[in-house]
């Protein structure tokens, strides 16, 4: 245990521990060595966990060799899949703190100072997102519990105002089906999970119709409201995006918000992906609109280069956090919001929580908001950089040029019998690519057809690692559809110049 009598010991071993992670990371040439779950999988389940090795450092080297070795390294330069970063060193050091304190922030007498530093980081980002003075919220353990808990409050404030407007009682049963959610094409699938979990119908969440560049039609929402209120629907929540997943693209975010105010209806933000921007000292505009939202959701651990997890919900009414509270004698009393105890709890679906504002702190006092608004204004040139680079060769397709760091694109064989196999050879070349380790990128369909994705979050992923990535992808691309047609191995090159996806 720790404790004043282990306290060397535990410098020594977590030492230790750093020193192996250390080592790793610095000797790491690839972000992925391919191993296979069939590989790995018996590594892992042939450990016998009732025999404890009874040394730490026997522990660790056999961690090494059933995690480290092979691990996906988000740090690599050719790491270029999911919304995964690469994180600062400051959020390390915070990490290393907060869990050997162990902080519990669910009530102040488990969590003291922890409360107002995860409080004041509230405060702070709800200022530059601009919600106004009587703003609140709380961390969450990524952005679909933020999602699940804004669309929650969203539906107990329908509730409210459908049985406020009734000629009669109406019980909870009555009113869910008819709730709705709007959200984009290209929304979050934690919209539509959020909405299974709140109990409401199957179809509640409708689609809204995206133009070119991915981005929610206003003309399309504006048609949607109009549509349900004369069918007698009511609209619990407008889910914009900051971000989308697959594209990079933001909604136009202040038309929504004169959408949702025109019709009376909550406006939620699914900024998850683009809070980066909130940091930015050239792209703070993308977000103009945001600050009408009644609810936002931000991921620290994308576009902040925090650790897993750190995420956040930020409401503009404190009081709308109640729909959140529940009192509990052993716990949080109403005895102690009435002396204004702060327990964060109180607003959070989650009882014990983990201290994960000090990771964003401790970075923020470091580097400064500056420095990190930097680094992601790296990652969205980048993929800039890439787009164009994408659109100019003639091996490839690429889709709508994106307003953060997302680029989607795919091989394109030449026209005849290989373009008939450009859907298996992109998810041919994705797979060689991961199992040689060289790289890691992802996929997705776009109108039903089989994609490639970057997701640039590493400010060191050079333009030279993109274009050594592209040659990969297109030599194992070309090569599956030589094999396939039974002609000499392709090296990639020569299909037709590229067109534009969409």
């Amino acid at each position: 245990m720790l404790n004043d009598r282990t306290a060397a010991r535990y410098r020594r071993t977590v030492a230790d521990g750093v020193a192996l992670v250390a080592d790793t990371v610095a000797g790491t040439d690839r972000p992925f060595t391919g191993i296979t779950p069939g590989e790995l999988a018996p590594r892992v389940s042939g450990i016998d966990l009732d025999r404890p090795l009874g040394d730490s450092a026997a522990a660790l080297e056999e961690l090494r060799d059933v995690y480290l070795k092979d691990a996906v390294y988000f740090h690599h330069p050719r790491y270029l899949a999911h919304l995964n970063c690469p994180v600062v060193i400051p959020a390390l050091l915070g990490e290393a703190v907060l869990s050997a304190v162990n902080s519990s922030l669910d009530t102040w007498d488990q969590s003291a100072g922890g409360t107002l530093i995860e409080r004041r980081l509230i405060d702070w980002t709800a200022e530059r997102i601009g919600l106004g003075p009587a703003a609140d919220g709380v961390f969450t353990s990524g952005g679909t519990q933020s999602n699940f808990q804004a669309l929650l409050l969203a539906r107990e404030e329908a509730v409210a105002r459908a049985r406020e407007t009734a000629t009669e009682p109406l019980d909870l049963h009555r009113i869910l089906p008819r709730l709705r959610i709007l959200a984009s094409e290209a929304s979050h699938f934690s919209v539509q999970k959020s909405a299974k979990l709140l109990g409401l119908a199957p179809d509640a969440v409708i689609a809204v119709e995206t133009d070119r560049d991915r981005r929610m039609r206003p003309a399309g929402l504006a048609r949607e409201l109009d549509r349900c209120r004369r069918d007698g629907l009511l609209v619990m929540a407008v889910v914009a995006t900051a971000g989308t997943t697959d594209f990079g693209s933001i909604d136009p975010l202040v038309r929504v918000a004169d959408l949702c105010s025109w019709a009376g209806v909550w406006f939620h933000v699914d900024a998850a992906y683009g809070c980066g921007l909130l940091a930015s000292r050239t792209r703070r505009h993308l977000l103009d609109g945001i600050e009408r939202a009644d609810s936002v959701t931000v991921d620290y651990h994308k576009s902040f280069f925090q650790p897993v997890s750190s995420s956040a919900l930020l409401v503009r009414d404190a009081a709308t956090l109640r729909h959140a509270t529940y009192h509990a004698d052993y716990l949080n009393p109403k005895r102690m919001a009435e002396r204004q105890i702060p327990n964060q709890v109180d607003k959070s679906i989650q009882t014990t929580r983990r201290f994960d504002a000090l990771k964003l702190w401790m970075t923020l006092r470091v580097m400064g908001a500056d420095a990190i608004g930097d680094l992601f204004d790296q990652v969205v040139d980048r993929a800039a950089e890439a787009w164009q680079l994408l659109d100019s060769d003639p091996r490839f397709e690429v889709v709508t040029k994106s307003q953060l760091s997302t680029v989607v694109f795919r091989y394109l064989p030449p026209a005849g019998p290989a373009r008939e196999l450009a859907d298996e050879a992109n998810l041919y070349a994705r797979e060689a690519l991961a199992a040689s380790g060289e790289a890691v990128v992802a996929g997705t369909t776009v109108d039903g057809v089989h994609f490639l994705k970057f997701t640039l979050l590493n400010p060191e992923t050079s333009l030279r690692d993109i274009a050594c990535v592209l040659d990969l992808i297109a030599g194992h691309a070309g090569r599956h559809i030589d094999e396939h047609l039974g002609r000499p191995v392709h090296d990639g090159t020569g299909a037709e110049p590229a067109r534009r996806a969409g």
